[in-house]
Order: structure tokens, then C-alpha cells, then sequence
């Protein structure tokens, strides 16, 4: 069953810069696809499409819904979009207060909504010590976790993730990739790092100049287009490019 199904995806920025041209894709159930290619690719800006944060020419389905002013705030509840910068997503006094912030948007009561996040803050291993912390006082690791469990309290259906290990020293990515190993939602991660794409990824899509110019297994991808930065877990990184 596929949850997201785009056809002919188009986007031009104001300023004429034409980001995507014609993607075409796919996601299936409980499938996690890595996207690879070079800063300024478009990946980013097909991530925005897929919450109608950004409105291009083309089809986009989410969950069997066509994308449309009409089914936008069902979707937005359906796909969860980690940002590259966790500090565009923390902006509550409190951790606890953060997490609980989208499910209050769904009007789901204060009591549930707290029970919710403490919930998402346990499941990703968040100490029970830092939730009434300030959102600023965490580590990159800490404040990924709780911009994910953000994301997972609205109970989305897709986790997408923009380079999602960023900032984060190798403990802090191995633990990244056990969380992301036990969540049960299709992904996407649009991510530099071979290695980390290698552990969950089923599938690898490359993009170029706004277009899918490569689709197969990431080791396929790494081979044809001698792709990319990666870490080794030990703390020490590489380039194959």
C-alpha cells in the first residue's frame, strides 16, 4: 500500500529558480527510502511539499488523499516533518509543554495531551529529569529526541526527516538510528551520511537539479554516483566522493 504517491512534481521559487521538475514517487507502508543528493537537489523542498507547507504544480497523495485545501489539516496530522534544525521546532518554556503543544492543536484534552507526550518523551529515552527542562538547555542529541517525540505525539502515519544527524556526535547517531530502528511509520530521510542511510533505508533516491535522476538499494546509489559523506559510529568521518 503506498502512503505517499507524487506525479509530476513541479515548484518554482519566486525569484525563478525552478527547485523540482516532474518528480515522480513513491513510499510504501512501513518502507524508510533515504534521499541523497547535493545541497540545493530540491530535497528539501520535495520534504515541504509533502505537509503543504509548500504548494507546487503536480499530484500529491498522502494516505489515499489528494493534496487539496480541503484535505491539507488531515495530512499535516499524518506526516510529521523533523526539521534539519531542531531549534525551529522548540519554542515552549518546557520540554513537557512542547511535546503536549500539537496534540492541544488537535484538541485533544490537556490531561491526554500531557500523557501523550510523556508517553513519546519515554519511548524516545528522553530522562524522565528532563522534561520541565527549557528546551535550550539540552544537547543536539536531547533536543533531536524531543523534536521527534513532538512529531510522535500527533501520531503521524510518516516520519520525515531532514538530515536528521546533524550535529550529532556518533553515540548520539547510534541511538538516533536504534529510536528511528523501533518506530513502526514509513520514512523518509534526506541525509548526506551513507552509513546512517545503509542502517535503516530499504531504497535510495537521488536527486539532481530538482529532478529523480537514480532509484535503488543505497549501496546501488552510493556505487553509481559516488556518493558521499559518511560517518563510521566511532567518531570519525570520511568522504567517498
Amino acid at each position: 500500500m503506498k502512503v505517499i504517491d507524487i506525479r509530476g512534481l513541479r515548484y518554482r521559487y519566486p525569484d525563478g529558480t525552478q527547485a523540482l521538475d516532474g518528480i515522480d514517487f513513491h513510499l510504501d507502508a512501513g518502507e524508510c527510502v533515504a534521499l541523497f543528493g547535493a545541497n540545493g537537489s530540491g530535497k528539501t523542498t520535495f520534504l515541504l511539499h509533502l505537509n503543504g507547507l509548500l504548494e507546487g504544480e503536480g499530484d500529491v497523495e498522502i494516505c489515499g488523499m489528494r493534496m487539496s485545501k480541503k484535505t491539507i489539516q488531515t495530512i499535516r496530522a499524518k506526516v510529521g516533518l523533523v526539521f534539519q534544525d531542531s531549534d525551529e521546532q522548540l519554542f515552549m518554556p518546557s520540554v513537557l509543554e512542547d511535546v503536549a503543544f500539537g496534540p492541544l492543536n488537535l484538541d485533544v484534552s490537556p490531561t491526554d495531551a500531557t500523557a501523550r507526550a510523556e508517553t513519546t518523551l519515554k519511548q524516545v529515552g528522553l530522562p524522565h529529569a528532563a522534561i520541565h527542562k527549557a528546551p535550550y538547555h539540552l544537547s543536539s542529541g536531547e533536543k533531536r529526541r524531543v523534536a521527534i517525540a513532538g512529531v510522535l505525539a500527533m501520531e503521524p502515519e510518516i516520519l520525515v526527516l531532514d538530515e536528521p544527524t546533524t550535529s550529532l556526535d556518533p553515540p548520539g547517531q547510534r541511538g538516533l538510528v536504534n529510536l528511528l530502528r523501533g518506530l513502526p511509520q514509513a520514512k523518509i530521510l534526506a541525509t548526506h551520511d551513507v552509513n546512517f542511510a545503509r542502517a535503516l533505508a530499504h531504497r535510495a533516491v537521488f536527486f539532481e537539479r530538482g529532478r529523480v535522476v537514480g532509484e535503488g538499494s543505497v549501496d546501488e546509489i552510493v556505487e553509481r554516483f559516488a556518493w558521499g559523506g559518511t560517518s563510521d559510529f566511532n567518531g570519525s568521518s570520511r568522504s567517498e566522493t
